[in-house]
């Protein structure tokens, strides 16, 4: 009895959280590879400390990126929010607190999409194009909730920190190393990973000249997809 049940609460599991992931391959991972641009992204933002840091070090390098922000954040800092918007940068959808969609049912995979989206839409004077799931995971409802509110799903193609810290020194030589046109790299502005900040930052000055010298240019993810092989 309690064998029958435990069994099919797996296989409901699996339906509700393993088996959309055969539909990723569908979702925006990389941008045309026919022109030599990249999009740097950064999540779990607005840090109301480091963000602006990493809008400082874009600015300097004349750098358009994309923020894929969380609404409980953003409506603690709506400066920085409209600050990232006036200074050309794409925000997209990360949801409203960064809870795992495998650990939600339909009505808060909803909640967590919806609030978001009408929160960043308000603060950046108009609303999210792209969403990205926290931790990359997702369920049967992020589907339909993403196609009524007009949000793309976005992954990524280059991750140099995950859920471990990487130093500085091996997030830049990660990126370089597996740098290609139409690239998405994945960074983090908010502290997720301990510290991820501070190696960010550290980072990202040399990661910006690098790529420049490999005669890659800058653009958001809409800019990205916008571009024709």
């Amino acid at each position: 009895m309690i064998g029958g049940a435990l069994a099919l609460g797996a296989a409901a599991w699996v339906g509700w959280a393993w088996l959309p992931h055969l539909l990723t391959p569908a979702c925006v991972w990389h941008g045309p590879r026919g022109a030599r641009r990249v999009a740097l992204t950064f999540d779990d933002g607005p840090d109301p400390d480091w963000t602006p840091r990493v809008l400082d070090a874009l600015a300097e390098a004349g750098v358009r990126a994309t923020f894929f922000l969380l609404g409980e954040r953003a409506v603690r800092t709506p400066a920085v929010v409209r600050r990232i918007a006036a200074e050309g940068h794409e925000i997209g959808n990360h949801s409203w607190s960064h809870r795992s969609l495998w650990l939600c049912g339909p009505k808060a995979t909803a909640s967590e999409i919806r609030r978001a989206h009408e929160c960043l839409g308000a603060l950046a004077g108009g609303p999210p194009r792209h969403f990205r799931p926290p931790w990359g995971m997702v369920n049967a409802a992020m589907f339909p909730v993403l196609r009524r509110l007009g949000e793309r799903c976005v992954f990524w193609s280059i991750q140099p920190e995950g859920r471990r810290p990487v130093p500085a020194a091996r997030q830049i030589a990660h990126v370089m190393d597996h740098a290609h046109p139409g690239a998405i790299v994945d960074l983090h502005d908010a502290e997720g990973t301990r510290a991820a900040p501070a190696r960010l930052l550290a980072a990202l000055p040399p990661l910006l000249e690098g790529l420049r010298e490999r005669g890659y240019a800058f653009a958001t993810v809409a800019e990205l997809l916008s571009t024709r092989d």
